[in-house]
């Protein structure tokens, strides 16, 4: 049986707002676990010149969720902080 796929939407805040996006965004991809893609990114404007990445991950559905990507952008060096925003099966 073929299983689906999860579409995550990952808000990750740099550690500051001095941190260059496009660079943060490359290592975000590469620190993806096996069989997750990155399949669009957008910037979201917080507060105090700091932008967060607004990063739409597709997961297989039996990874058993989204904490293996929440562990690997956490572990990214200049992510501040994780927070899934948006589950949904596509």
């Amino acid at each position: 049986m073929n299983m689906g796929k999860v579409a995550t939407q990952v808000k990750v805040m740099p550690a500051s707002p001095d941190i260059d996006l496009e660079e943060l965004e490359d290592r975000l991809a590469a620190a993806l676990p096996d069989g997750a893609e990155l399949n669009d990114t957008a910037h979201d404007a917080v507060a105090f010149g700091l932008t967060a990445i607004i990063a739409m991950v597709v997961i297989p559905d039996d990874a058993g969720g989204t904490e293996a990507v929440e562990e690997a952008f956490a572990a990214v060096d200049g992510v501040e902080s994780v927070s899934v925003e948006n589950v949904t099966r596509i």
